[in-house]
């Protein structure tokens, strides 16, 4: 049996309850999702530093694993309740391109900026489960009170005149108390 490299990020998804699979799929913003969901919307920044990125978004980005990135990590509260984990990384030199603005949003979300521009394009989404040991478990857990023995995550890149920014969100049990 052939079986998937454990880095490996996945185009479909396969084993997901019905509730996990709409909100892992939905291609529109997840911020303005939760936000129509939730009376008491926020974002808390968590880490934003200049450094080196994991090995498997090195690929995605086209950078060499000595080059540095913005990396963005915040988490979407509904109320006092962590919904999403998300974690974006920019090359350094897109700073003073099209991603600019970045470095300044503070406790703003990214997607506000992300999906009130029609000239920015997003790739496909890919999926992956990850579990204790993978670099986004292990942060996306760092403050809950219960950590599940599993997260999904998902990723894309958002594009602005050739330039990228990857984008992870990985989904906290609470998202599912969320109304469809």
């Amino acid at each position: 049996m052939n079986k998937a490299h454990p880095l490996a990020w996945h185009s479909t998804l396969t084993s997901v309850s019905y509730h996990q699979r709409n909100w892992l799929q939905d291609r529109g913003s997840l911020t303005r999702r939760i936000q129509d969901r939730c009376g008491q919307f926020r974002v808390q920044r968590l880490f934003q530093s200049f450094s080196r990125i994991y090995g498997d978004e090195l690929g995605v980005m086209g950078l060499r694993a000595s080059e540095l990135a913005m990396v963005r990590e915040v988490y979407l509260y509904c109320g006092n309740t962590p919904v999403v984990f998300a974690h974006s990384v920019v090359a350094h030199k897109n700073l003073r391109g099209a991603w600019r603005g970045l470095s300044g949003l503070g406790n703003k979300s990214l997607g506000t900026v992300l999906f009130t521009n029609p000239k920015i394009k997003r790739t496909p989404l890919e999926f992956k489960k990850v579990s204790r040991g993978h670099f986004l478990y292990d942060r996306a857990c760092a403050r809950l009170p219960e950590t599940p023995a599993n997260l999904w995550a998902r990723r894309s890149l958002f594009t602005l005149h050739g330039q990228s920014i990857l984008v992870t969100e990985v989904f906290l049990p609470a998202i599912l108390n969320l109304p469809l």
